[in-house]
């Protein structure tokens, strides 16, 4: 069980770090995000930010894996 509670405090830690960035850096608004609007429709792609949140999950899971 002891396997199970560490991935979940893993994911939990994970996610509120997520949660940080989006919150005070604005992610999903950034520079190369495609949004295409027409007429009542809009679509939204936010390829930046999922290369950013990307990078930034693999250094925390690298750091994680080290120690």
């Amino acid at each position: 069980m002891s396997g199970i509670g560490k991935i979940l405090m893993t994911l939990g830690a994970v996610l509120f770090i997520v949660g940080l960035l989006f919150y005070f850096f604005k992610l999903g608004k950034l520079p190369g995000d495609i949004v295409i609007k027409k007429g009542n429709t809009t679509f939204y792609f936010p390829i930046v930010t999922s290369i950013l949140v990307s990078i930034i999950l693999s250094l925390i899971f690298y750091f994680l894996r080290r120690f």
